[in-house]
C-alpha cells in the first residue's frame, strides 16, 4: 500500500552513505501545556455492504438499463479502461462502484490541514520502454515534454521533495531506508553483495530478448529457469544464497511488505526480486530513481482518470449478480442509496473487481480464486502538533522505523511550498502479514478503535516517545484485502491465469489481482488490455 518503493534508491544511498556521518543536534522538548485531548475515528472499507454478497438477499430490480458496454468496479484498473474506450472513440459505456467515490485503493482523505492518501501514495518514475504510461503523464502535464535525448522532463513540483526518505535505525535517524550507519562490516558486505545481484537482475534478458522482470509484468520473459524463482520464497532464495545478515534480512522483509502485504517469509521470490529489478531507471539521463508524489498519493492519479468517467458512472451501487444470457450480460445491482435494485444489460462487460468479489457474483469462479490471497492493511492518519525526535536528519517525505512492526508513516504536507505548519499531518501503515490472511482478516474486525490506537502509538514511539501528547487526532481506516499478495506459485500458477480468461467473448477480467502485484502500473494495463480484447482482439504485448 505504500507501494512501489524504489529500493534502487536505497542501492544509491546505501553505496553513498557507507561512510558518511552527520551532525547530530541534541534536542529534547517537551511541555506538558502541549498535551491535547485526543480525537480518534475508525473507518474503513463498506465491508458490511460487501457481506450481503454472501446471502444475496437484495430486492428485484425496478429498473432496467442498457448499454455496449459495462465497467464494474471504479478503482484504477475501471478508470483505466474507461480512458482507453474514450481513445478508441467509444463514449457508450457505463461505470458502476460500490462505494460512493472513484479511485477504489487510490483514494485519499481530507482535514483542515492537508489532503491524506488513504492507500497507494506514489508513483516511481515509469520505464522508458511503458510507452502507455508515459503518454498518460504527458496528457496530464506530470510529463512537460521531451529534451534533446528524447526523455521525459518531468514537472519538479510533482516528483518528491529533499529529503525524501530517512529510516530511525540504532537510536539515530539517518538517510535513506537502507541501514548502514551502524552496520558491521560483514553487514555492509551483504548489502553490497545483494544490490550488485539485483543490478545484474535489472538488466538481464532472456533468450525471447525480454527483461527477466518488467512492468508490467506480462512484458517480462518467460524465461524457464528465472520463473523457478516464483515456487519458492523469498526467505528462502535468501538462505539459498548464503546471506546472513539481520539489518539485509529486515529491509528485504520491508520491501517486501511494501509492495505486497506479506513479509520476505511469505512472498514468492520472484515477486520478491521483482521489486528490485523491475524498475529499469531509464526514463531520465541521470538515471533518476525518484518518484512522484503528491499530498493526497494516487488519488491524483485517478482524478486525473476519472474525467473520462463524466455523466457515466453509477455510485453507490453493489454489483450482486453477473450472467450471460441470449448473448447478453445481464448485471444486477443493488442501489445502497435509494435501498433497490437495478437491471442492467449490456453487450460486454469489463469486470474490474477483485476476484473474492467475483466469486460471489459469478458462478463457477470459487475454485481457483481460493488461491488468490489478499493481506489486510491499516493506515492511520494523525495530526500532531510536534514531531520531536533527535534531528540527526530531518523530517522526511517517507519515514521508516528499523524492526518497527508497521512500514514508518508519509508526511502530507511534504510536497506544499509552504513548510511552515501550525500542524503537521501524517500518514501511517501497517500490513498484516502472516500465514493465515483469512483468520487475521476475522480478528481485526474484532477489535476496537482503543485497540488501534495503542498499536500505532507503541510503533511511533520507538522513534518518537511524545507522540501521543502531541496527536489531537487519529483516523484509523481498515482494508480488510487491501492487496493481493503473490505467495509462491501464484504469479505464474494455474489459478490466476484461469481467472483472467474471458467469458464466451462476453465478459472481461481486468484487476492487479490478475498481474499479482499491486501497483499503479499493473491496473493502469489491465484496464487498457480489457479494451483492447474487447473491441479488436489485441493486447499491448501481442
Amino acid at each position: 500500500m505504500k507501494n512501489g518503493e524504489n529500493c534502487n534508491k536505497g542501492r544509491r544511498n546505501f553505496v553513498k552513505g557507507i561512510a558518511a556521518s552527520l551532525l547530530l543536534i541534541p534536542f529534547l522538548q517537551f511541555c506538558s501545556d502541549k498535551i491535547a485531548v485526543l480525537m480518534i475515528r475508525l473507518s474503513g472499507t463498506n465491508h458490511l455492504l460487501g457481506h450481503r454478497l454472501w446471502i444475496k438477499d437484495f430486492p428485484k430490480p425496478t429498473q432496467q438499463i442498457k448499454i455496449p458496454y459495462l465497467i464494474i468496479g471504479g478503482g484504477i484498473s475501471g478508470l483505466s479502461a474507461a480512458r482507453q474506450f474514450q481513445k478508441k472513440g467509444i463514449s457508450d459505456f457505463l461505470v458502476i462502484e460500490m462505494a460512493d467515490h472513484l479511485g477504489g485503493n487510490s483514494s485519499n482523505g481530507q482535514n483542515k490541514y492537508s489532503k491524506y492518501p488513504l492507500g497507494a501514495h506514489y508513483l516511481p518514475l515509469p520505464n522508458f520502454q511503458d510507452k502507455e504510461l508515459l503518454h498518460f503523464l504527458e496528457e496530464e502535464k506530470i510529463i512537460l515534454g521531451y529534451n534533446k535525448n528524447g526523455l521525459p522532463v518531468f514537472d519538479e513540483l510533482q516528483l518528491t521533495f529533499a529529503p525524501d526518505e530517512r529510516l530511525f535505525y540504532k537510536n539515530n535517524w539517518q538517510e535513506g531506508v537502507v541501514p548502514k550507519e551502524g552496520n558491521s562490516v560483514a553487514d555492509d558486505k551483504e548489502f553490497q553483495r545483494f544490490f550488485t545481484q539485483m543490478d545484474a537482475f535489472r538488466i538481464a534478458k532472456g533468450e525471447d530478448q525480454k527483461y527477466l522482470f518488467n512492468i508490467p509484468i506480462y512484458l517480462s520473459s518467460k524465461d524457464v529457469k528465472t520463473r523457478a524463482l516464483d515456487k519458492i520464497t523469498m526467505q528462502k532464495w535468501f538462505e539459498d544464497n548464503h546471506f546472513k545478515s539481520e539489518p539485509l534480512f529486515n529491509y528485504i522483509d520491508y520491501c517486501c511488505k511494501d509492495d505486497f502485504g506479506l513479509g520476505i517469509a511469505y512472498v514468492s521470490a520472484w515477486a520478491g526480486i521483482h521489486y528490485f529489478a523491475g524498475r529499469k531507471q531509464d526514463s531520465t539521463i541521470e538515471k533518476n530513481d525518484s518518484v512522484l508524489t503528491w499530498p493526497e498519493g494516487n488519488a491524483r492519479l485517478a482524478h486525473h482518470l476519472k474525467k473520462y468517467t463524466e455523466q457515466k458512472t453509477l455510485k453507490n451501487h453493489l454489483v450482486y449478480d453477473v450472467k450471460i444470457e441470449n448473448n447478453k450480460v445481464i448485471v444486477q445491482a443493488f442501489d445502497d442509496a435509494k435501498k433497490v435494485s437495478v437491471e442492467i444489460i449490456a453487450d460486454k462487460a469489463v469486470m474490474t473487481t477483485p476476484q473474492f468479489v467475483n466469486q460471489y457474483i459469478i458462478k463457477n469462479r470459487k475454485s481457483f480464486t481460493k488461491d488468490f490471497h489478499y493481506t489486510p492493511w491499516l493506515l492511520a492518519t494523525l495530526i500532531v502538533n510536534d514531531l520531536s525526535d533527535n534531528f540527526s536528519f530531518p523530517l522526511s517525505w517517507d519515514n521508516v522505523i528499523y524492526d518497527a512492526k508497521g512500514l514508518g508513516y508519509v508526511y502530507a504536507q511534504h510536497q506544499t511550498l509552504n513548510q511552515f505548519q501550525d500542524k503537521k499531518v501524517i500518514t501511517y501503515y501497517y500490513s498484516f502479514s502472516s500465514g493465515d490472511l483469512r483468520k487475521t482478516r476475522r480478528e481485526i474486525y474484532k477489535k476496537d478503535k482503543e485497540h488501534w490506537k495503542q498499536l500505532v502509538f507503541n510503533d511511533l514511539k520507538i522513534a518518537h516517545p511524545d507522540i501521543e501528547n502531541y496527536t489531537e487526532d487519529m483516523e484509523v481506516f481498515l482494508l480488510g484485502h487491501g492487496m493481493i499478495s503473490p505467495v509462491p506459485d501464484f504469479i505464474f500458477g494455474q489459478a490466476k491465469e484461469k481467472a483472467a480468461k474471458d467469458i464466451e467473448n462476453r465478459i472481461y477480467f481486468a484487476h492487479t489481482d490478475l498481474s499479482g502485484i499491486s501497483i499503479f502500473e499493473e491496473a493502469f494495463h489491465q484496464g487498457i488490455n480489457a479494451v483492447n480484447k474487447i473491441l479488436d482482439g489485441t493486447t499491448l504485448d501481442s
